[in-house]
């Protein structure tokens, strides 16, 4: 019941994904907001993107509502603080960003107000939520819920097995969403090869270990051949990528990087360019009378 309604949702889906990559690639960030579970969430999501991707930790953030202890220990009144959510959004959000709304139902102050309030400072608005009803106001929340968000993804899972336990198939849902959100912004960002994540932070044994592997995949190369590779690149999968491919040291493969916006795909296409030789500029200097057709060295 969760993946097809999440499918029914693609197209929705696929214009946030869009909105989030335009943000991106001028600068902006993407805020996740909720409460309770639809929070938890986003600050899972948002945590995950670092490591994955090579991102800046400021570049996806989570917002839930009671803040940080919120995480761990379940604050259910902190929903109801649309106050608090207004002040979060005004101190962090600015017109080059994106918040997303996350909620099981439609009527959740915090989420709402947090929309309203990144609606008035210039931000463009998501809202993901389960609940297939029409949006109504949340109770005292400032603002009108209609029109608090550019894209409105519904994903109708139907009753939960628990009645009212939304962590179950709302949870899943909203998750599934925010992962394909997240993931295909970065893969049009350039964070992927292929299928390999050319951007992570080998910052454990585990993932140096998963760099280097990644670096064999990619360029069809031996493993002591991808740990040269990597150190030569001082530890970064895509240049050490580029550098194999490319035929290039780690300077030109930075270079080829900075001129194609990351992404190593176009870099190898910028790469296999032919190189062509500046125009020869044509002689002005006229030669001395009396020599017209021969050779000055033979005169």
């Amino acid at each position: 019941m969760v993946a097809p309604a999440v499918a029914s949702q693609l197209g929705r889906i696929a214009r946030a994904v869009e909105m989030v990559v335009k943000a991106l690639r001028r600068g902006g960030r993407v805020f996740y907001v909720g409460a309770g579970t639809s929070g938890r969430l986003g600050v899972v999501d948002a945590a995950e993107c670092p490591p994955t991707f090579g991102t800046p930790p400021t570049m996806f953030q989570g917002i839930i509502a009671g803040g940080p202890r919120a995480v761990f220990r379940a604050q259910e009144n902190s929903e109801d603080r649309f106050a608090e959510a207004r002040r979060v959004v005004a101190r962090r959000v600015t017109a080059r960003d994106v918040v997303v709304g996350l909620a099981a139902c439609k009527r959740t102050p915090f989420v709402m107000a947090a929309l309203g309030e990144a609606r008035r400072r210039g931000a463009r608005t998501i809202y993901v939520t389960c609940n297939p009803r029409p949006l109504v106001p949340a109770p005292r929340s400032p603002g009108r819920a209609q029109g608090l968000a550019d894209v409105v993804i519904v994903v109708d899972v139907g009753p939960e097995p628990i009645m009212g336990s939304t962590r179950m198939k709302s949870g899943t849902a909203e998750k599934l969403v925010l992962n394909m959100i997240s993931t295909v912004a970065m893969i049009k960002l350039g964070k992927v090869y292929g299928n390999l994540m050319v951007d992570l932070r080998a910052t454990s044994e585990k993932l140096r270990q998963r760099s280097v592997r990644i670096i064999m995949l990619a360029t069809a190369c031996g493993r002591a051949e991808a740990r040269r590779l990597l150190r030569r690149a001082q530890g970064s999968v895509k240049v050490a990528i580029v550098m194999n491919l490319a035929g290039v040291d780690r300077e030109g493969a930075l270079s080829l990087l900075a001129r194609s916006d990351g992404s190593v795909k176009r870099t190898l296409a910028l790469a296999a360019q032919p190189k062509t030789s500046p125009p020869r500029k044509p002689k002005t200097g006229r030669r001395p009378a009396g020599h017209a057709g021969r050779h000055p060295a033979r005169a």
